[in-house]
């Protein structure tokens, strides 16, 4: 077998993994989001309750997210496997700007999420006090304008290049995302952050026996932080491979004309996706 039969033998059994993963993904995660939202809207226990309200924005952001994949995997199919981003600039931009908003945003609510199940088991009344659903909701607002602003430069200097596709066309805007953006914002810092203050709610809610509060409250609270201490944990380990392969694709120039090399950057960039999918799909129906 050649080695142009053997790439397109490899490019086309990524594009089946990719397609059927987008479609696996997307049933999933419709239907356990909607449950969750259902939950955790309908059951008075929830009600009022700042983890639940971070769920529940949540479930409506990975809803969002797993929409316009299995848009674009719909799309990709309807006109035979060629990627939407590389023949429509305005697809190229929202294709972009909106994972990247979306992603912004749920790393932003796992680390609210985390540091708001520390500070309501903390044992220092005071503390427990800084946390409420009106602090929340601010935040949410605020995190949602500033993470919507930082995509307004990709949206400017995204272009189509011919044989590269939707690219960014400024260098240092290039730089900012290959040493910046997913290595710190998208990356180590909102790992960091939500598997912290997750371990230390943990331990909060080891020593919550020894406080006076009441049995349903206290299973409540030891459920919350269990959920939320393994939510971060799939956070970690399903979102680092799509952020290894983001900052070698944003510094890496293959070509189709590079046959293996461009099947083996295909496998990468679909598995790394598919994880990145299925952790919105996942995490919270655990």
């Amino acid at each position: 077998m050649s080695n142009s039969s053997y790439a397109s033998n490899l490019i086309l059994a990524a594009q089946i993994f990719s397609s059927y993963w987008t479609y696996i993904s997307f049933g999933l995660g419709l239907i356990g989001n909607i449950l969750n939202i259902l939950v955790f809207t309908n059951l008075k226990i929830f009600h009022h309750n700042r983890c639940a309200f971070y769920l529940i924005v949540e479930s409506f952001f990975d809803i969002g997210q797993l929409s316009q994949n299995f848009a674009n995997q719909v799309w990709q199919s309807a006109i035979n496997g060629v990627q939407p981003v590389n023949v429509s600039l305005a697809w190229c931009k929202l294709r972009t700007v909106l994972p990247q908003w979306s992603r912004l945003m749920l790393s932003s609510i796992v680390c609210f999420a985390a540091i708001d199940q520390f500070l309501s088991t903390n044992p220092v009344l005071y503390i427990r006090q800084l946390s409420s659903l009106k602090m929340a909701r601010y935040q949410i607002c605020f995190a949602a304008c500033l993470c919507l602003l930082h995509t307004i430069p990709a949206a400017i200097y995204l272009q189509i290049r011919p044989l590269f596709g939707c690219m960014i066309s400024n260098g240092g805007l290039t730089i900012y995302y290959s040493y910046v953006y997913y290595p710190i914002i998208n990356g180590l810092l909102p790992i960091f952050v939500s598997s912290f203050f997750s371990v230390l709610a943990y331990r909060n809610v080891r020593r919550i026996v020894r406080r006076q509060v009441p049995l349903g409250r206290r299973r409540l609270d030891q459920q919350l932080t269990a959920m939320i201490f393994v939510r971060v944990i799939f956070y970690v380990w399903l979102q680092l491979p799509f952020t290894f392969y983001r900052i070698y694709s944003i510094n890496s120039t293959i070509v189709p004309t590079q046959s293996i090399a461009y099947a083996n950057n295909q496998w990468f960039q679909g598995i790394g996706t598919s994880l990145v999918y299925f952790s919105h799909a996942v995490m919270i129906s655990l």
